[in-house]
This record gives C-alpha cells, sequence and structure tokens, in this order.
C-alpha cells in the first residue's frame, strides 16, 4: 500500500494544479463541510455527515483501493462510521478537495500535506505508514535510468526526455527537481519534462526507453521492475495520514488514537477481513506518530527549489 505513503507512503506524498476534486465524489458542493446534524456536535463539521467519514486518496497503483480497504474497515469499527473510500485525480484535486472541507481523514504525501496547509487547509498529521518491524517512516526517491544506459548521475540528465509523477508528488518532482538543481540542471528547462501521473507509469515509461530517458518513482515501485537501473536516491520524510481539524474534537481524539500508533496485528486481532492477507503485509505492518514539524525538510527544500507548487495562492 503505500498506501500512498508513499506512503501510505505516505506523498507521501503527483498534483498537477488544476481544478479537480474527488474522484466519484457524489456529495453536492453544499453537503461539503455541511454542518453536523447530530445532538452534542456542535462544535465541528464533517464533509458529508456525522455518520460518514470520507477518506481521500490519490492512487499510486491500480491496487490503491483494495490495498486500502482493512484500514478504512478498521477506522470504520472504531469510529462507528460508514467509511467512504474516494479517489482524487491528482494531488492538485486531493488538495481542492481538503481547502473545500470535502474530506475527513486522508493519505497525504508530504508535499502535498504541505502545499494544502499553504493553502489554508484544515488539517492535522497523525502518523505515517511503515511496512516493516522497525522500519521508521520514510521512503526514497529513486532515479531510474533504462537497463544498459548511458546516463549515470543526475548532471548526465540535461537535455533528456525524463518522466516525473506529477508537478506536485514529493518523491516524484520536488526532491527530484531539488537534486537536479544541486547537479546545475534547471528542472524546468534543461530537461524534457514527461508526467507520468503514477509511479508504476513512470517506471514503466522509463524502463521502456522510448518516452523517457530517465526518470523518477517511489522505491516501492522500482523495486518491482527489472527494466530499470537506480542511480540515485534520496530519503524523503513519511506521508502523513491526515484528518480534518474541523472535525468534532470527540472524533479527533477517535482517530488519533486509532490511527498513531496502530499494527497490522491490531487490524487482524479486531477481524478485519483481509487484513491477515500477504497483500495487506507486504504495504503495512504498522503506523508511527508525526506532527506537522517532522515536514519542514520539505519547507526547506521549497524554499530551495522556489517551486510554484509549495506557494500559498
Amino acid at each position: 500500500m503505500k498506501l500512498s505513503r508513499r506512503p501510505v507512503s505516505a506523498v507521501l506524498l503527483g498534483m498537477a494544479l488544476l481544478t479537480g476534486s474527488l474522484a466519484g465524489c457524489s456529495t453536492s458542493a453544499d453537503s461539503a463541510g455541511a454542518d453536523l446534524n447530530a445532538a452534542g456536535a456542535s462544535d465541528g463539521k464533517f464533509a458529508v455527515d456525522s455518520n460518514t467519514l470520507v477518506f481521500g486518496v490519490v492512487p499510486d497503483s491500480v491496487d490503491t483501493e483494495t490495498n486500502y480497504t482493512p484500514l478504512m474497515d478498521y477506522i470504520g469499527q472504531k469510529t462507528g462510521k460508514k467509511v467512504e473510500y474516494h479517489e482524487s485525480t491528482d494531488y492538485a484535486a486531493l488538495i481542492e478537495a481538503a481547502n473545500a472541507g470535502k474530506i475527513d481523514v486522508a493519505s497525504f504525501s508530504g508535499f502535498t500535506y504541505v502545499t494544502a496547509t499553504n493553502q489554508g487547509a484544515k488539517l492535522t498529521p497523525i502518523s505515517s505508514i511503515v511496512t516493516k518491524e522497525g522500519a521508521e517512516p520514510g521512503y526514497y526517491s529513486q532515479a531510474i535510468v533504462p537497463k544498459g544506459s548511458s546516463v549515470k548521475s543526475y548532471a548526465d540528465m540535461k537535455g533528456k526526455k525524463i518522466c516525473f509523477v506529477d508537478p506536485s508528488s514529493t518523491s516524484g518532482y520536488l526532491f527530484p527537481s531539488y537534486n537536479l538543481i544541486k547537479a546545475g540542471i534547471d528542472p524546468t528547462k534543461d530537461v524534457e519534462a514527461v508526467f507520468a501521473g503514477k509511479h508504476d507509469v513512470s517506471v514503466t515509461k522509463t524502463g521502456e526507453g522510448k518516452e523517457c530517458e530517465a526518470g523518477f518513482a517511489e522505491d516501492s515501485e522500482v523495486v518491482k521492475s527489472d527494466k530499470v537501473d537506480v542511480i540515485g536516491e534520496t530519503k524523503v520524510p513519511g506521508a502523513p495520514m491526515v484528518m480534518s481539524s474541523v472535525l468534532p474534537k470527540d472524533v479527533q481524539n477517535t482517530l488519533a488514537e486509532t490511527l498513531k500508533e496502530v499494527t497490522i496485528n491490531d487490524i487482524i486481532a479486531a477481524g478485519i477481513k483481509n487484513a491477515d492477507s500477504d497483500a495487506f503485509r507486504a504495504v503495512f505492518f504498522q503506523t508511527k506518530p508525526v506532527d506537522d514539524a517532522y515536514y519542514n525538510t520539505i519547507r526547506d527544500i521549497c524554499k530551495t527549489t522556489n517551486a510554484t507548487q509549495c506557494q500559498a495562492k
């Protein structure tokens, strides 16, 4: 699951900044952020209603929804609410959904979280997903080339067709841009950018060596391919699981307690369907707590790159 962690993730954590909303979200603008209708719950707002939590995600592979299902079912069990899965077409749409109050819980990339809060989204980070026992939050943004390529370094990418994930992807654009700048390459002028949209697509296109002569993607997708070589990598802060800061305080407290430090064994013990499976184990071991200050590294890189996607609107 990289659960969009990457998390997880999770982002974690590609945002071509176009207008958009969570794909498949059937609620109207009037219902988004609607006033609570439950007695005694006047201190907050839900995206839809007090019986529902909307879980926002940007898919990083075709299996994203399946990967998230055990975790969403666990959240539903602990909160007593229906959890609705909604995909955004890209990170920009997820940010816009957060700004509009259309999500209650989400798996963001680190970059998405920083950008969303820069733009005024009311979000609180809870935790980040790790996939192995003893691991810490975080993952790698990897620079890749087709097997046997003459491109051996970031500097060799100058003038090449480069696969990025999305203009607002943490590991698929922000960190790559930072590394290119350090190598003396302007990512907006000195390379021909190809935005693949998803990490697995970036890996595939780079491996084919036609549309892209080099590329970038998360390590969890790169490792699945035998058609690319890794020529560089940078550790990225773990993608956060976030919640809306305008939810009722009791709901926020329950979500924090539920998601702050939960293990796969906890979820299995709760009787969640498909939690005890190889597929879920491959993408989720536990969550570890993170806070807003954990993402200051991304804020520093935003300053270095002066990326327009980092700026408040």
